[in-house]
Protein backbone atom coordinates (compact mmCIF):
# COMPACT_ATOMS: atom_id res chain seq x y z
CA UNK A 1 0.00 0.00 0.00
CA UNK A 2 1.03 3.48 -0.93
CA UNK A 3 -0.35 6.70 -0.14
CA UNK A 4 0.39 9.95 -2.18
CA UNK A 5 0.04 13.45 -0.89
CA UNK A 6 0.58 16.02 -3.38
CA UNK A 7 1.86 19.58 -2.61
CA UNK A 8 3.05 22.99 -4.26
CA UNK A 9 0.48 24.30 -6.34
CA UNK A 10 -0.93 27.77 -6.79
CA UNK A 11 -1.70 30.48 -8.83
CA UNK A 12 1.30 31.87 -11.21
CA UNK A 13 1.31 34.15 -14.11
CA UNK A 14 2.26 32.75 -17.68
CA UNK A 15 6.00 32.51 -17.93
CA UNK A 16 6.87 31.70 -13.69
CA UNK A 17 7.89 28.49 -12.30
CA UNK A 18 6.93 26.22 -10.19
CA UNK A 19 7.66 22.95 -8.27
CA UNK A 20 5.18 20.28 -7.24
CA UNK A 21 6.14 17.35 -4.65
CA UNK A 22 4.83 14.10 -3.93
CA UNK A 23 5.28 12.45 -0.26
CA UNK A 24 4.91 8.73 -0.43
CA UNK A 25 4.44 6.40 2.87
CA UNK A 26 3.89 3.29 2.73
CA UNK A 27 6.28 0.18 1.85
CA UNK A 28 8.88 -0.54 -1.34
CA UNK A 29 8.14 3.12 -2.83
CA UNK A 30 11.07 2.71 -4.59
CA UNK A 31 9.42 -0.04 -6.51
CA UNK A 32 7.59 1.79 -7.93
CA UNK A 33 7.35 4.55 -11.06
CA UNK A 34 5.96 7.83 -10.43
CA UNK A 35 4.18 9.62 -12.35
CA UNK A 36 2.64 13.34 -12.68
CA UNK A 37 -0.86 13.75 -14.43
CA UNK A 38 -2.93 16.80 -15.03
CA UNK A 39 -6.92 17.27 -15.58
CA UNK A 40 -9.23 20.19 -16.09
CA UNK A 41 -12.85 19.79 -15.09
CA UNK A 42 -14.65 18.16 -18.19
CA UNK A 43 -11.79 16.77 -19.65
CA UNK A 44 -10.01 13.37 -19.28
CA UNK A 45 -7.16 12.80 -17.25
CA UNK A 46 -3.65 13.77 -19.03
CA UNK A 47 -0.13 12.20 -18.23
CA UNK A 48 2.60 14.63 -17.51
CA UNK A 49 5.68 12.73 -16.54
CA UNK A 50 7.08 9.47 -14.98
CA UNK A 51 10.05 8.29 -13.86
CA UNK A 52 11.09 4.74 -13.12
CA UNK A 53 12.78 3.61 -10.11
CA UNK A 54 15.65 1.49 -11.58
CA UNK A 55 17.29 3.31 -14.24
CA UNK A 56 15.34 6.37 -13.23
CA UNK A 57 14.59 6.76 -17.25
CA UNK A 58 12.23 9.81 -17.49
CA UNK A 59 9.29 10.05 -19.81
CA UNK A 60 7.38 13.08 -20.82
CA UNK A 61 3.74 13.64 -22.40
CA UNK A 62 4.48 16.72 -25.34
CA UNK A 63 2.82 19.51 -23.49
CA UNK A 64 5.88 18.87 -20.83
CA UNK A 65 8.84 18.15 -23.03
CA UNK A 66 11.40 20.58 -22.71
CA UNK A 67 9.75 22.80 -20.12
CA UNK A 68 8.98 20.67 -17.33
CA UNK A 69 11.27 18.02 -15.28
CA UNK A 70 10.90 15.12 -13.00
CA UNK A 71 13.08 13.91 -10.70
CA UNK A 72 12.47 11.55 -7.61
CA UNK A 73 14.46 10.91 -4.30
CA UNK A 74 13.69 7.43 -2.54
CA UNK A 75 15.96 8.19 0.01
CA UNK A 76 12.99 11.20 0.75
CA UNK A 77 10.33 8.91 -0.55
CA UNK A 78 9.23 12.24 -2.64
CA UNK A 79 8.74 12.67 -6.32
CA UNK A 80 9.18 16.31 -7.68
CA UNK A 81 8.11 18.34 -10.91
CA UNK A 82 9.50 21.09 -11.72
CA UNK A 83 7.40 23.60 -13.71
CA UNK A 84 9.24 25.97 -16.22
CA UNK A 85 7.61 28.71 -18.47
CA UNK A 86 4.41 27.61 -17.54
CA UNK A 87 1.16 28.71 -19.55
CA UNK A 88 -2.20 29.10 -19.23
CA UNK A 89 -2.92 25.54 -20.65
CA UNK A 90 -0.83 24.03 -17.84
CA UNK A 91 -3.96 25.15 -15.30
CA UNK A 92 -5.37 21.62 -14.04
CA UNK A 93 -5.67 19.09 -10.90
CA UNK A 94 -2.35 17.80 -11.05
CA UNK A 95 -2.37 14.16 -9.82
CA UNK A 96 0.52 12.03 -8.55
CA UNK A 97 0.60 8.34 -9.25
CA UNK A 98 2.27 5.22 -8.44
CA UNK A 99 2.81 2.13 -11.00
CA UNK A 100 3.94 -1.62 -9.73
CA UNK A 101 4.29 -2.99 -12.83
CA UNK A 102 6.65 -0.91 -15.28
CA UNK A 103 8.13 -0.65 -18.95
CA UNK A 104 10.58 0.47 -20.58
CA UNK A 105 8.51 2.55 -23.41
CA UNK A 106 7.06 5.34 -22.77
CA UNK A 107 3.47 4.80 -23.76
CA UNK A 108 3.16 2.55 -21.32
CA UNK A 109 3.15 5.58 -18.91
CA UNK A 110 0.99 7.80 -21.00
CA UNK A 111 -2.18 5.44 -19.91
CA UNK A 112 -3.72 6.00 -16.48
CA UNK A 113 -4.83 2.52 -16.08
CA UNK A 114 -1.42 1.20 -15.00
CA UNK A 115 -1.33 3.40 -12.02
CA UNK A 116 -2.06 1.28 -8.64
CA UNK A 117 -2.18 4.27 -6.56
CA UNK A 118 -2.93 8.12 -6.82
CA UNK A 119 -2.90 11.01 -4.80
CA UNK A 120 -5.80 13.58 -4.19
CA UNK A 121 -4.02 16.26 -6.10
CA UNK A 122 -2.93 19.85 -6.43
CA UNK A 123 -4.60 22.51 -8.02
CA UNK A 124 -2.36 24.75 -10.62
CA UNK A 125 -3.64 27.90 -12.41
CA UNK A 126 -2.01 29.70 -14.82
CA UNK A 127 -2.73 33.32 -15.31
CA UNK A 128 -2.62 35.00 -18.25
Amino acid sequence: QVQLVESGGGLVQTGDSLRLSCAASGRSFSSYAMGWFRQVTGKEREFVAAVTWRRRATYYGPSAKGRFTISRDNAENTVDLEMNSVKPEDTGVYYCAAALHTADYSGYYYNSDVYDYWGQGTQVTVSS
